[in-house]
């Protein structure tokens, strides 16, 4: 756990500055058909610091966590700041304030053992391998990964917070009747260290049945046939779509650099059946995926409504951003690593659900396919997205037909949204993987199943 050092500074910091102490550690297990290819640990940690001058920023960061770096780089950043502002003069005022406050440690920091990783990776292989012999290659991976905080500021809320996440991926691949590979994977795990996540094989047991299920009945699939399509997508593909496709475009210091959203605000983007939020730390109720209490600004984190009931209604802002929109600053300045700086980043991303029954969605399609898996995805500041989908069925005449093999969804976001006509009353969340926007940064994103047209590619 990290030694507080750096709050005896506090009384140092002036104009805005943040001085962000932080570790981050990775752990990896991958056996391929039971042979160990992976067994990482490692380990990245510094301070840094951050002060604002009228309209730009000053930076710095140092590998050793000690009092004399803890000078340093605070040293370092003041007259970074200067000099910038010297040279870019820019003569803007002072960002705005935000409640002050703290928000401290609430969990205790853990290092499991590598050995825990690779044994149970070799248990579920040994497992796989004796119950599904028929597949032409599996593969086990164990991720487990943290960031541990320590950010004291000279306006806003100090804090101490700990984002663990562990998943084992479960990845097969079978051959259709011709000899053809065909691939699926499942994802389990979420938040907290990997001995909270997982107790059992055991308990995989049903997912493992599931993915077995489905990749055989892929294996037999057939290409979809390339279209303008109605289609109902899986809570797995409406995260994603929140994501990608709309929730890049409201960032904004994306909106700055002309995203399809700098002239839509208070307009409708969506169907009024449509809200999407990006959540702190609590949604409907429960606790979001990953929960945010304080940014990297020492901002107090709230939930930003990005889209209700169709209408763009605000953007995910920094401190800076926020002053420049006439909005309020609600959390989303994120670093990933001590050395980066604070970006603009999402953190618990989601469609509302709706009032409607999955089963009822697919009834009412005559022609047209559920795809219920993802395994990539890309949009860019237009809105336009293309993702992959790895598993999905035909619909009939409102029932399930044969699944389908990998092929493509492409479209323009806020085009798309106006089509959606139906929302499922439930919703999935999913957060194993990390956003790539200049830095990677874990995320959550979620939602219900959705009705829609899209392009679907076909062979």
């Amino acid at each position: 756990m990290l030694i507080d050092l750096i709050s005896k500074y506090q009384h140092q910091l002036h104009e805005h500055t943040e001085l962000r102490a932080q570790v981050n550690t990775n752990r990896a297990v991958t056996l391929v058909r039971g042979n160990l290819v992976t067994n990482s640990r490692s380990d990245q940690s510094g301070i840094s610091a951050r002060m604002y001058k009228n309209g730009v920023y000053g930076f710095a960061s140092g590998a050793e966590y000690n009092d004399e770096s803890i000078r340093a780089v605070l040293k370092a950043a003041e007259e970074n700041a200067l000099f910038m502002d010297s040279r870019v003069k820019k003569n803007k005022g002072p960002l705005p304030k935000v409640a002050s406050g703290e928000v401290k440690l609430d969990r205790d920091v853990k290092n499991p053992d590598q050995k825990l990783y690779i044994d149970f990776a070799r248990e579920l292989d040994s497992y796989i391998a004796g119950k599904y012999p028929k597949l032409a290659s599996r593969v086990v991976n164990i991720r487990a990964d943290s960031m541990e905080k320590l950010l004291v500021v000279s306006d806003g809320h100090n804090s101490h917070s700990l984002m663990p996440r562990s998943f084992i991926y479960v990845f097969f691949t079978a051959e259709t009747a011709d000899g053809a590979p065909v691939e699926l994977f499942k994802v389990f795990g979420g938040r907290g260290y990997f001995d909270e996540n997982f107790s059992s094989i055991e308990d995989l047991y049903p997912g493992i049945e599931e993915l077995y299920s489905n990749i055989m009945r892929k294996a037999e699939g057939v290409y979809p046939d390339a279209g303008y399509k109605q289609v109902v997508m899986h809570p797995n593909l409406a995260g994603i779509l929140a994501h990608e496709a709309v929730g890049h475009t409201v960032e904004a210091d994306l909106v700055l650099g002309g995203s399809v959203a700098a002239h839509n605000l208070n307009r409708q983007v969506a169907s009024e059946i449509v809200t999407m939020i990006d959540f702190a730390h609590s949604a409907l109720g429960e606790p979001a995926p990953l929960p945010i209490y304080v940014d990297d600004e020492g901002t107090p984190c709230e939930d930003a409504v990005l889209i209700k009931d169709g209408i763009l209604k605000g953007y995910m802002n920094s401190k800076e951003t926020a002053q420049h929109f006439g909005m309020k600053p609600q959390g989303n300045a994120r670093a990933y690593l001590f050395s980066d700086e604070p970006l603009i980043r999402m953190r618990n991303t989601a469609i509302l659900p709706g009032k409607d029954k999955l089963e009822d969605m697919i009834a009412s399609i005559d022609d047209g396919y559920y795809l219920t898996e993802t395994n990539n995805g890309q949009a860019d500041t237009t809105g336009e997205f293309m993702f992959g989908i790895s598993m999905g069925y035909e619909i009939k005449n409102g029932k399930l037909g044969r699944a389908i093999r990998d092929t493509t969804i492409s479209g323009v976001a806020f085009e798309m949204l106006k089509t959606v006509d139906m929302l499922s009353d439930d919703m999935k969340w999913t957060c194993s993987g990390m956003c790539g926007k200049k830095q990677p940064m874990p995320v959550g994103m979620g939602g219900p199943a959705i009705r829609c047209k899209v392009n679907i590619g076909g062979r």
